[in-house]
């Protein structure tokens, strides 16, 4: 009997049998060219689909020419696009998955690229950001559109493609915005109730049927519930799932939120597993078609468990797909310690709206060439590796899986570096897994470890005189030196790593993520003004705490941060230090904070120079790398550990 055998039992959807239910859904990957299918497209598809996904929706892909979502999405708006996507199915064909494209009209989300037109809407309601209202899209307009959902669909059943997703959720494009009360404001008949606002959607999976026939499968995404005040809730998701039913949908995809609430759609870091699976769970009670049930599904054992307690009838499963492509693979033989942990950071597509491809943190190469197909290096050289934090360790990975003969020496008594103490913030423990991964990678494939190690110069001129070097010792935390006249102070690192423990009334220096983690790990999980709760104060030179992030990580972490009383103080520089006193100026005033017992410097890295002087006084060929080159995030440390490997 199979470990999950909820999860790899066939699912009939419509008249289709797909092998599994791991699903992987809609992903940007800004890989097609001008809408066109390209090679990577197809390289990056077929790889989950022999990972063994059982089904993949696709990115999202236009129906019309006029409007753009992203510049490197996908599009079916007319008949050239048809052999690209031939060739993509074909490809996931082989090894036995379905595949349907997203089809979507982005209306007043489109990209404003120069010469667009004025965007359409369902009325003249936009998100926040838009430079100017949309216009209301007409009733005659609607036909056009509608006829065009049909149309794009048969291209695809040309195409040798098995069905669509129509994305009508997250009051997202054009459907989702005319499903939401937050953005259709009509009063015709597209708008108003419930049925009106539903009407498109059902007219679109009209059109598509009676385009398309039986045998193809139409699948709608929705949002169950758009959890804010004013938009959908649960008791319309479960209606508007049963019309759904009613009108020929084949599968309901149950998602949540809205793509304007940060963190509602897209689950952020360190958020529940099966975020949306109370919706799929109430929508599948009154459906009898397949439910599928989408975010943060990271692990088999959670999607199993979501199966098999009535959750959903099928787990849709992104960003663990996009992490290791081999997800399905390995679940199914039961080697869960061998899936790649996705961590839910989002910085796969955290560079989607600036024309960058998609890229993930923890799997450092989405290509053919990749950590499973490299080839071994024509000259086999030893390699010491100087530094266990996630840089060194993914070096000595692929040094040895290339052929080399490598040792890993690190100073500390375990490895993984600043990661280690990354991963102690709330929210932050899936880092932990990946650190687990990586050691564990490097004891399978023969890497010599050794911990507690100082390499000095004795060491290098001796033991390994006829190496090449690879410096990731990391960096340190700066710490201010006229400010240590504080009582009591301590780096957030200290902190976190439990060498230092704090008083009562904090003052924070830097509110970068790490000042900000390192806050809301202190504060109380409750602000109540009970007596003995600490009080953290952050201090901030910009205008806006973590001004360099993004996504519903930044926001949550904030939104936890002002609950819990915390203060934030922006648009401030500490200016001086006493033994018990902690001036800093704003707004051109000087204020000072006498009651604090510890100060924390969170206020970024330095690197240490001295080993790879030493290197160079021993004309030792050496590469430095990740934060002993240049400090980044663990996503930068990580390909360069891979991208300088790969080139030994």
């Amino acid at each position: 009997m199979k470990k999950y055998s909820h999860l790899f039992s066939p699912i009939k959807i419509g008249e289709t049998i797909v092998k599994n239910r791991i699903f992987m859904p809609p992903i940007s990957t800004n890989l097609a060219d001008k809408g066109y299918v390209t090679d990577a497209l197809v390289e990056h598809y077929a790889a989950r689909a022999k990972g063994g996904v059982g089904l993949i929706v696709t990115e999202v892909t236009t129906v019309e020419p006029v409007y753009t979502y992203l510049p490197g999405d996908m599009s079916i708006s007319d008949d050239s696009y048809i052999p690209g996507w031939k060739k993509l199915t074909d490809a996931v064909h082989k090894y036995g998955a379905k595949i349907l494209p997203q089809l979507f009209h982005p209306a007043y989300m489109a990209f404003p690229i120069p010469g667009t037109p004025r965007l359409i809407a369902p009325s003249n309601v936009g998100p926040s950001y838009a430079k100017e209202a949309p216009r209301p899209v007409t009733i005659p307009e609607l036909k056009v559109i509608i006829k065009q959902f049909g149309e794009a669909a048969l291209r695809i059943k040309i195409a040798g493609g098995d069905g669509v997703e129509i994305h009508a959720a997250h009051a997202h494009g054009l459907l989702g915005g005319f499903l939401s009360p937050i953005y259709n404001k009509r009063t015709d008949e597209y708008g108003g109730d419930i049925n009106g606002r539903l009407k498109l959607t059902l007219e679109v999976i009209e059109e598509v049927r009676k385009t398309c026939g039986k045998d193809f499968i139409i699948d709608v995404r929705i949002s169950g519930d758009e959890y804010c005040d004013g938009g959908l809730n649960l008791n319309d998701g479960i209606y508007i799932a049963k019309q759904l039913e009613k009108s020929g949908a084949d599968m309901i995809h149950v998602s949540g939120g809205t793509t304007i609430m940060r963190g509602s759609s897209i689950p952020a870091p360190g958020t529940k597993q099966g975020y949306h699976a109370k919706l799929s769970e109430e929508i599948k009670k009154h459906t009898s078609i397949p439910i599928a049930t989408v975010g943060r599904i990271t692990e088999p054992w959670i999607a199993d468990e979501l199966i098999a307690n009535g959750k959903s009838d099928i787990c849709m499963i992104g960003r663990a797909n996009l992490c290791d492509p081999e997800f399905a693979n390995k679940a199914e033989k039961g080697l869960d310690k061998d899936i790649r942990p996705c961590i839910g950071c989002l910085r796969c597509l955290n560079g989607i709206m600036f024309g960058n491809r998609i890229a993930c943190t923890i799997n450092p190469s989405l290509e053919i060439e990749n950590e499973d197909t490299l080839k071994l290096s024509d000259t086999k050289k030893k390699i010491l590796v100087i530094g266990g934090g996630p840089a060194g360790m993914e070096a000595a990975y692929v040094a040895k899986k290339r052929g080399h003969h490598v040792v890993l020496c690190d100073k500390n008594e375990e490895l993984g570096g600043l990661m280690r103490i990354a991963s102690v913030p709330i929210s932050k423990q899936d880092l932990s897994k990946v650190t687990q991964y990586m050691v564990r990678k490097l004891e399978e494939s023969g890497v010599e470890i050794r911990l507690n190690c100082n390499v000095n110069k004795e060491l290098l001129q001796n033991e390994f005189a006829d190496y090449e070097v690879i410096v990731s010792n990391g960096a340190c935390p700066i710490v201010i030196q006229p400010f240590t006249a504080f009582k009591h102070w301590a780096t957030a690192d200290d902190i976190l790593a439990g060498k230092e423990f704090p008083g009562r009334k904090i003052v924070i220096i830097g509110g970068g993520s790490v000042g900000c983690e390192t806050a809301d790990y202190l504060a109380p999980l409750v602000y109540d003004r009970f007596p003995r709760d600490r009080k953290v104060t952050v201090i901030e030179m910009a205008k806006e705490v973590m001004g360099t992030e993004t996504g519903p990580g930044r926001s949550l972490l904030v939104q936890r941060m002002m609950k819990k009383g915390i203060e934030l103080i922006c648009n401030a520089k500490v200016e001086n230090v006493e033994e018990d006193k902690i001036y800093y100026s704003k707004d051109g005033e000087i204020y000072c904070i006498d009651d604090c017992d510890t100060l924390i410097f969170a206020v970024g890295y330095k690197t240490d120079t001295r080993l790879v002087d030493t290197l160079k006084e021993l004309q030792m060929p050496y590469h430095i790398i990740g934060d002993a080159n240049n400090v980044g995030t663990i996503k930068d440390a990580i390909n360069a550990g891979y991208d300088i490997a790969k080139k030994l």
